[in-house]
């Protein structure tokens, strides 16, 4: 029995007729022994079966009608419409939700009900005489359930989402899983099927409808392009169908670095002065190439090329800068050579293999090394001189000494 938004069930059951509900076996068969009290112009009752059953009613949440919301009736069979029995209700919300119209049997909800806070109701039952109150059936409970109405959207409770995701990482990559709860009632239509979509982030991210699971949609998302994105993921009710509630998330999505990019220096010549008096060992400039890659991938490993230059000076990597110290490795001399040109390379040490085939993974450049010219002392011809002169021969020359300046211009010399 469908009456407004309410579904009545119950069972009506015969005397003259045999019956034996599936859930429940009220009574006993009765075969003679002590009359029940009546009273004028109500027969003898003699039950043989039980006579009423139920198995549950029902009761729209969220009611918003003038009057109290009709739920159902009960009925029982010893009931021939003769106003001699009473219906009577006990248990979970009789008096403040539940009612019962004692010789209808007609139950009404007083208040709105909803189905999140409580699912259902366990009552009991009872026919009696109306006059003695002696019951006519054994007491029977039976449960009003309240019926979902799609009244909750869908929540994310764990949002906003963080995750992460190698950069260049193939279409359909894992990246995460972003799950959604809906308070309605899963078993009764579909309004807590839940249905994922990308709101913003495509044609990047896409997300599986059912699962929730967050997935690369794009191929080669380069890092070095752009590392950042942020995704909205709505999760809505009723299977997606229009009129459905949504809820969303938001997912912040970082690209991972891989070591994709090789080191390039930023010019083709590097030039570099260096005093020709440099000690050996010490460093006499700096260079450097620049990998766009971060961490350990950014590490680069510099080479001097053998040739010109390649006897005298080395290069090594300053770990915490990646600069490359060019060093001396032998005495310079202005005098003796001016500039030296040599060509330095700087490669990437942990190259992923993956991306070997993608060109030149090094770098080369020129430097250009020019020789300062220093002040230098006088040099005397010879290391030691040997003189004779006579007794009392003051104030005459007795030798002579030679010394001349090694730089270039050859500056006077003074005594």
């Amino acid at each position: 029995m469908l009456t407004g938004n309410c579904v009545l069930l119950f069972l009506w059951c015969l005397l003259d007729k045999s019956f034996v509900s599936p859930m429940h076996k009220w009574g006993k068969e009765h075969h003679g022994g002590p009359r029940e009290h009546r009273r004028p112009g109500m027969a003898a009752l003699h039950r043989v079966k039980r006579g009423w059953v139920w198995n549950q009613f029902f009761v729209l949440e969220e009611y918003m009608g003038s009057e109290p919301q009709y739920v159902g009736k009960l009925h029982s069979d010893l009931d021939r419409g003769e106003n001699l029995v009473k219906y009577t209700l006990s248990g979970e919300g009789v008096g403040s939700i539940f009612t019962i119209e004692p010789t209808t049997g007609d139950i009404h909800a007083l208040r709105s009900l909803d189905r999140e806070e409580k699912p259902y109701y366990t009552l009991k039952a009872q026919a009696v005489d109306i006059f003695t109150g002696k019951a006519l059936e054994p007491e029977s409970t039976f449960i009003i359930k309240v019926q979902d109405i799609n009244d909750n959207e869908p929540k994310f409770l764990e949002g906003p989402y963080v995750a992460s995701v190698p950069e260049m990482s193939p279409v359909g990559t894992y990246v995460t899983r972003v799950t959604a709860t809906d308070a309605d009632d899963p078993t009764y239509g579909n309004s807590a099927q839940i249905v994922y979509s990308v709101l913003h982030g495509q044609p990047y991210f896409s997300v599986e409808p059912k699962t929730g699971v967050i997935r690369i949609a794009l191929p080669n998302m380069d890092r070095e392009i752009k590392e950042s994105y942020q995704v909205m993921i709505q999760a809505k009710d009723m299977g997606g169908q229009l009129g459905g509630l949504a809820g969303t998330t938001t997912v912040n999505i970082t690209l991972t670095d891989v070591n994709d990019n090789p080191p390039r220096f930023a010019k083709s010549v590097f030039h570099l002065r260096v005093p020709e008096s440099a000690p050996l060992g010490s460093s006499v400039g700096k260079i450097k190439a620049h990998d766009l890659d971060t961490g350990p991938n950014a590490e680069v490993e510099y080479r001097v090329v053998p040739g010109d230059g390649s006897s005298v000076f080395d290069i090594y990597t300053d770990k915490h800068t990646q600069e490359g110290i060019v060093l001396l490795k032998k005495p310079l001399d202005y005098e003796s050579r001016k500039l030296y040109s040599f060509k330095v390379t700087a490669s990437d040490p942990h190259m992923d293999a993956r991306f070997l085939q993608g060109g030149s993974h090094s770098d080369s450049a020129l430097v250009k090394l020019s020789v300062m010219d220093m002040e230098e002392a006088p040099i005397f011809s010879s290391s030691e001189y040997s003189m004779e002169t006579r007794e009392g021969a003051a104030g005459n020359a007795i030798g002579t000494v030679n010394a001349h300046d090694p730089d270039t211009g050859h500056s006077p010399i003074s005594w």
